[in-house]
């Protein structure tokens, strides 16, 4: 009895939610941008044929709303990509067309239709599942005395994928998400063919697409969004490494200020005497005023020149609160040697890579 029961529950719960509840704003902003996307391809298709009552009659086809979805939805997967979208349902309509011209029942005639638009969208790499609906929409729909043509190819299905994918451009990146999402990850900021210190130990793009084939997950899962998955998966296996250590229990105190005035040789005999990378700016009225690298000094020979004028301006801080986890990625490819921890406008310490390193050094297995 105890062994049945055992089974049972583990049927159950295969068939329970295969995936995390999404968070209520991101749910509610797939929702309004499906309905907003379907409402202006619909005027849009309405524009480039009116029809006799846009609300009654607005030229729109059941399976756009399952593009919608996915548009909207899950933008991030590789079946709701704009490629997928336009030659994927114009595959599908395509391939039902011709299979309507054999004049054969319905039933056959519905069956061999998804069939060759599986194929067709197999072949181009566009695997869209509503693709699959259009073709047996198109089929269930067709009249025998005025079969669908070329026509209908363009108008509703190419045109109206096109405006849904136009649209969700547009929605996705106004509200935050990125779409199209690109297959490979973006280029390192150094101009190098280098990736980015904190990919170097993720396997290559090549290697993840072949893996992705051959666990068959090529159509649900795209390689960069398994990159950052393994990414972030990294991130937090280092964050509870570390545990629950913050920045301050981090970072360095007694910190060597200058004022924003100081100028450049008095700057240049700091960095020497002190032999650091960095150096905070103190305000007069004690704020912090930013971090002069010594790479801001190079080929610098003008005296007249002042701290204020060689401040790093694109500039990260923390607060004493912050994990040093979060700190990690920034330290490793975040174009500063250091990072200032603030409580309000006051400078009260500094996280540099070579503390960073440190602290990691001490939490590798040997």
């Amino acid at each position: 009895m105890a062994r049945l029961i055992q089974t049972l529950k583990h049927i159950l719960h295969g068939l329970g939610p295969s995936m995390p509840a999404p968070a209520p704003t991101e749910a509610l902003r797939a929702a309004t941008g499906a309905a907003l996307g379907l409402a202006l391809t619909a005027a849009m298709l309405w524009l480039i044929s009116p029809s006799a009552d846009l609300m009654a009659h607005p030229a729109l086809i059941a399976p756009f709303g399952a593009s919608a979805f996915l548009i909207y939805a899950v933008p991030n997967s590789p079946m709701a990509q704009p490629w997928a979208v336009v030659l994927g349902n114009a595959a599908a309509a395509l391939a039902a067309i011709l299979i309507l011209q054999a004049g054969l029942p319905v039933l056959p005639t519905a069956a061999l239709a998804v069939m060759l638009a599986v194929l067709a969208m197999a072949i181009l790499r566009a695997m869209h599942p509503p693709g699959g609906a259009i073709a047996l929409a198109t089929v269930l729909s067709a009249q025998p005395e005025s079969l669908p043509g070329l026509h209908y190819l363009m108008l509703p299905v190419a045109s109206g994928s096109l405006a849904l994918v136009l649209i969700g451009i547009a929605w996705n990146h106004a509200t935050g998400r990125r779409y199209p999402f690109r297959v490979t990850s973006e280029p390192p900021q150094h101009g190098t063919t280098d990736p980015a210190p904190d990919r170097r130990f993720i396997p290559s793009p090549d290697v993840l697409a072949a893996s992705l084939t051959r666990l068959r997950l090529g159509s649900n899962l795209g390689v960069e969004d398994l990159a950052r998955l393994i990414e972030t998966a990294e991130t937090e296996a280092n964050a509870r490494n570390l545990g629950p250590a913050t920045a301050a229990q981090m970072m360095s105190r007694d910190l060597i200020q200058v004022a924003p005035d100081t100028p450049l040789p008095d700057l240049a005999d700091s960095f020497r005497s002190h032999r650091f990378k960095t150096l905070p700016v103190r305000n007069t009225d004690g704020s912090f005023g930013g971090l002069v690298s010594q790479s801001a000094l190079v080929g610098r020979a003008d005296p007249s020149l002042t701290a204020q004028m060689l401040i790093d301006t694109a500039l990260r801080s923390a607060t004493p609160d912050t994990p040093l986890s979060e700190l990690i990625a920034l330290l490793a490819d975040g174009g500063q040697q250091a990072i200032p921890i603030l409580e309000g406008p006051a400078l009260v310490g500094l996280i540099t890579r070579s503390d960073m390193i440190a602290l990691l050094s001490g939490h590798m297995p040997h």
